[in-house]
């Protein structure tokens, strides 16, 4: 299933919604928990449509992708690399991303994001799918010369408006083969496969 979160106005309070082709139906209750889903008589054009998830913490895998490392110079990490953003870098779909005046190398990675929905400690790696609710497109932007700059990477990945969600949740998508693209005005910028990922999702989600 496909979950949004959108609005009907602007300034209207947000709602919980599951989408079929164009369209897009409420949901009764939190998908988290018990839902039922009302039938699906909204246009998606006709909405307003959010980050599909407020998360608590942002959790990022830096350099795992073997090719991505190489490309600048850097060595693939025996163990994951892990950040973190905070919950004020997070915009949804067609939002604008706000470039600090203080850098002049700002750069945007597409990535599979992992949304939790149940939480866990000290899990195993055949434990993870169950704390899994589903997957969603992010964009992990970066700020490269500050990143060059610091010791860490806070201040780089950090800026309100570097991790735009969306459009949707899905809670069916094979994470081990999930394909990776990002286009910039038409243009193919990126293109990868989770099948090339240093450190799988579910390893990375028990580590």
């Amino acid at each position: 299933m496909r979950i949004v979160r959108f609005k009907r106005e602007p300034n209207s309070i947000p709602l919980w919604g599951w989408i079929t082709g164009d369209r897009i139906g409420l949901l009764e209750g939190s998908p988290l928990g018990k839902f039922k889903r009302q039938k699906a008589d909204l246009s998606l054009e006709g909405v307003h449509l959010i980050a599909p998830v407020q998360p608590g913490k942002i959790i990022g895998v830096g350099r795992n992708f073997a090719a991505h490392a190489a490309e600048h110079g850097a060595q693939v990490p025996e163990l994951p690399l892990l950040f973190f953003k905070p919950p004020s870098t997070v915009i949804g779909p067609g939002a604008t991303i706000r470039l600090p005046p203080q850098s002049s190398s700002v750069e945007h990675e597409a990535e599979l994001a992992i949304v939790i929905g149940k939480r866990g400690r000290w899990i195993s790696i055949d434990e993870a799918p169950d704390h899994i609710f589903g997957y969603t497109a992010a964009l992990d932007v970066t700020a490269r010369d500050l990143q060059q700059m610091d010791d860490q990477w806070t201040r780089a990945k950090g800026f309100d408006t570097f991790c735009p969600l969306g459009p949707w949740i899905d809670t069916d998508l094979d994470p081990a083969d999930a394909l990776i693209t990002c286009s910039v005005n038409g243009q193919l910028r990126q293109m990868g496969s989770t099948r090339d990922l240093v450190f799988p999702v579910y390893e990375l989600v028990a580590y």
